[in-house]
């Protein structure tokens, strides 16, 4: 199981400077192809990296839920669950292991590895400690390691601070 990944797939989206890693289906491309995820030069289309995107935001979207953020659950379960059906996942038996597989290749693919990911997390407990950050200008993923799985923000450093800081000015305003 690949918790990093996971989280560096969700993280291919940062909010706060906003910088997007896949601006292009050669970018998209790319961060597959580092990753082992993706043979190289295979054909991605800007519908690929749409798709990725979306799944993307699913994912963003249930770890937010999962950090008591107001989520459209349902709406990422149909998008994941329709992610699923084009990588044609399906339980295989590989290496002396059962385990979930894509059955197709390219992009589809490869989401259907990092969602194959996401189910081995989901199996051994590891997903109900991951999060997006609780502030709407950031949602950054994370793995809460807090024993009492209390964290809420990506870095109390910043996330944390300014959210201290304005519910404090909240309490004091006149």
């Amino acid at each position: 199981m690949n918790t990093q990944l996971i989280l560096d797939f969700v993280n291919t989206l940062d909010l706060r400077p906003y910088q997007e890693t896949f601006d292009s289906p050669r970018a998209l491309a790319a961060w597959l192809e580092e990753r082992g995820l993706l043979a190289a030069g295979s054909r991605v289309t800007r519908a690929d990296l749409e798709e990725t995107k979306r799944v993307r935001e699913a994912l963003r979207d249930l770890l937010a839920a999962q950090n008591e953020v107001e989520a459209d659950v349902p709406r990422a379960g149909v998008e994941l669950d329709e992610a699923i059906c084009r990588a044609k996942l399906a339980l295989r038996f590989v290496d002396c292991e059962m385990r979930l597989e894509p059955g197709v290749s390219g992009v589809r693919g490869a989401v259907g590895k990092i969602l194959a990911e996401v189910s081995a997390a989901m199996a051994d407990g590891t997903w109900s400690r991951m999060k997006a950050c609780r502030a709407d200008d950031c949602r950054w993923a994370f793995l809460d390691t807090a024993k009492n799985r209390s964290r809420a923000w990506c870095s109390m450093r910043s996330c944390g601070n300014r959210a201290k800081v304005q519910a404090y000015r909240d309490r004091h305003a006149h």
